[in-house]
C-alpha cells in the first residue's frame, strides 16, 4: 500500500512540471538559457561542466603612433614676499677662551725717549770709568777717569778705547779743570787728546779739527817738530812732550 502512495506521488509531480513547461513555450518561443530543468523531455539536467581551454591568440594589430612627449611645466623665477618682522635675540653663545695679552702701549714721548737714551749712555760711560779706574770726574756729559797708572801716547790711546772710550781731551775751562784734579790727586803729569800737525808748532785734535781751546805752559810749544804728542802739568797748563815718554793715562767717557 505504501509503495503505491509513493508511486502516485511521483506521477503528479511530473504532470505538474509538463503543465508548468506548455505554459511557458506559449509565452516565449525559445527556452530559457541557463535553466536548470529543460522542458523537451521528461528528465532533470545535472551539474555545469568544465571551462573550456583558451583560445589561440589572434593576429598582431598593426603598430600604434607614437605618443606625445609631455612637455615641462614653466619655471618662474620665485617671487619674495617683504621681510617678516625680525625673530626675538637667540640666546648667548658658549664664552670663548680667553685671549693672548695686548701690546702695552707706552705714552713715552720722543723727546723723553731721546733723554732715557742719553741717560742709559752716561750710565755706561760712568760704570765702564769706575770699572776701569774706580774714580771719575764728571763735566757735563762727559766723564773723566784715570787707572794711576802710567804709558807711552800709543797705550794710553788704545786702553781707553777698549773700555769704550777716548784719551781725554779738554775743549774747553771746565774740562780742563776736570782733568786736572786727577792729575793732582796722582801728583804727575797726564797725556791728553792732542797731536801736531805737519805744520810744525801747530796742534790739533785726534780727529783732525783745529784747537778751540788751549792752556799752553808759557813758551810752548817749543819741541820744533819732535815734541808731537801734549802732556798736561800739575797746574793744568800744557807742554809739548815725546810721544814715547810714559806719563799718567787720562781717558774720557
Amino acid at each position: 500500500m505504501m509503495v503505491l502512495l509513493h508511486l502516485f506521488s511521483l506521477l503528479l509531480l511530473e504532470q505538474a512540471f509538463i503543465g508548468y513547461c506548455l505554459e511557458s513555450q506559449e509565452n516565449e518561443q525559445q527556452p530559457l538559457i541557463g535553466s536548470a530543468i529543460p522542458c523537451q523531455g521528461s528528465w532533470i539536467a545535472g551539474l555545469h561542466g568544465r571551462d573550456g581551454r583558451d583560445g589561440r591568440d589572434g593576429l598582431k594589430g598593426e603598430k600604434g603612433d607614437p605618443g606625445e612627449i609631455p612637455s615641462c611645466p614653466q619655471v618662474h623665477s620665485p617671487q619674495f614676499g617683504h621681510p617678516g618682522i625680525p625673530g626675538p635675540p637667540g640666546l648667548p653663545g658658549i664664552q670663548g677662551r680667553k685671549g693672548e695679552p695686548g701690546e702695552k702701549q707706552s705714552s713715552i714721548t720722543d723727546e723723553q725717549l731721546k733723554i732715557i737714551s742719553e741717560l742709559q749712555m752716561r750710565v755706561l760711560k760712568l760704570e765702564s770709568a769706575l770699572d776701569l779706574y774706580g774714580s771719575a770726574v764728571q763735566v757735563g756729559k762727559k766723564f773723566f777717569a784715570t787707572s794711576g797708572l802710567a804709558s807711552d801716547f800709543s797705550t794710553a790711546n788704545k786702553t781707553c778705547y777698549m773700555f769704550g772710550g777716548a784719551i781725554a781731551t779738554p775743549r774747553n775751562a771746565d774740562e780742563n779743570a776736570a782733568i786736572l784734579k786727577l792729575v793732582i790727586k796722582h801728583n804727575t803729569y797726564g797725556f791728553i787728546g792732542l797731536m801736531e800737525g805737519k805744520t810744525q808748532g801747530t796742534f790739533h785734535y785726534l780727529d783732525g779739527t783745529t784747537l778751540r781751546y788751549s792752556n799752553w805752559y808759557p813758551g810752548t810749544p817749543d819741541g820744533q817738530g819732535s815734541e808731537n804728542c801734549v802732556e798736561m802739568y800739575t797746574d793744568g797748563t800744557w807742554n809739548d812732550r815725546y810721544c814715547s815718554k810714559s806719563r799718567l793715562t787720562l781717558c774720557e767717557f
